[in-house]
């Protein structure tokens, strides 16, 4: 059995805390609001789950120090654009370093760094103890037992293992991929591909419009991801092609329903205050402008996204430009 620290209690870290419960390790969890963390502790639910409940091998810890204190893995569920702040906080109480467990997709604003990047510079530890849980998943279909795959990712492969392994059941399959900086592009980078699937959606766009999305949007990560040292076939795998097909269709997406919101002209700011949760998308859209620029590669859905989202350009008149850029070949030719 594994002792297991959650640092997040958001849906999809929760909904993995009960997945791991479920399997027989303990879990302790931590919230950054204290009074959030006492309520799940006293009911035994959490909000934004209708009708889940969680597990008894689950225990509630606000003091970083007590939560961190027998940890074998640490669980890193908060968005993103915390993983630093947060992980900053816990540092202190870390010890005998635990193999650390990164759900968290994005891209660092400014330093363009990915979650594993981050976790490795702050906690000075080696990438073998460090994993990126990624792949097609929603936490509302998890807790459901749905089956679900989710791959491993870790420069070492007995730590991608031992992973699997923990988190492994009959309704959650784990594959394993050493190459980590490939599978958070890609889990990361379809975040901003489900905007533009939600923009078209809101917009109107049928099917048609869907496909080809989908299609040049994982031709578009690809090539950044190429750039930057990744594995193409990675792309072509669950953190790539199904993390991208699952968000950008999906009713349970947040990154979607920010696009569709917009395709039908709401503002993005009153979007983001009336729902309440963080759509990773959003931040990594900047990040993701950033690369193409570093990178000198053309991304002309991810610019699209871009230029709606911090230069209100109108929607409807990307997509006219998008159509209308100069002909050219499906792939590049060598």
């Amino acid at each position: 059995m594994a002792n297991i620290s959650l640092i997040g209690c958001g849906s999809w870290g929760s909904a993995l805390a009960n997945v791991l419960a479920e399997n027989g390790h303990s879990v302790v969890a931590w919230h950054y609001k204290e009074d959030v963390l006492d309520s799940m502790e006293s009911s035994r639910e959490h909000l934004r789950l209708p009708g889940f409940h969680f597990h008894k091998n689950i225990q509630f810890e606000y003091d970083l120090e007590t939560n961190l204190r027998h940890s074998n893995y640490i669980i890193v569920a908060v968005p993103s654009h915390a993983v630093r702040e947060t992980m900053s906080l816990a540092l202190p109480f870390i010890r005998k370093e635990p193999i650390v467990i990164n759900v968290a997709k994005g891209i660092e604003n400014g330093t363009l760094k990915t979650m594993s990047q981050v976790l490795a510079e702050l906690l000075n530890y080696d990438s073998h103890k460090i994993v990126s849980l990624y792949g097609p998943s929603h936490a509302e279909e998890v807790i459901a037992n749905h089956p679900t795959t989710l791959v491993s990712a870790s420069t070492s492969n007995k730590t991608a293992s031992d992973v699997q392994n923990i988190f492994s059941s009959d309704s959650l399959r784990v594959y394993r991929n050493h190459d980590i900086r490939g599978v958070e592009l890609g889990g990361s980078l379809k975040n901003v591909i489900a905007i533009a699937s939600g923009i078209c959606d809101g917009i109107g766009y049928g099917d048609n419009t869907k496909a080809a999305l989908l299609t040049r949007g994982i031709y578009e990560i690809t090539q950044l991801g190429i750039l930057m040292g990744a594995n193409p076939e990675t792309f072509s795998g669950l953190s790539g092609i199904g993390d991208l097909i699952v968000t950008c269709l999906s009713k349970h997406s947040r990154n979607r329903f920010v696009g569709e919101e917009i395709g039908r002209g709401e503002s993005l700011t009153n979007i983001l205050d009336k729902m309440g949760v963080v759509a990773e998308g959003v931040k990594t859209t900047q990040s993701v402008y950033d690369l193409s620029i570093i990178h000198n590669v053309e991304m002309p859905i991810s610019e699209g996204v871009y230029q709606i989202l911090f230069n209100q350009k109108d929607p409807k008149k990307i997509v006219t430009e998008l159509m209308t850029r100069d002909l050219t070949h499906e792939r590049k030719i060598p």
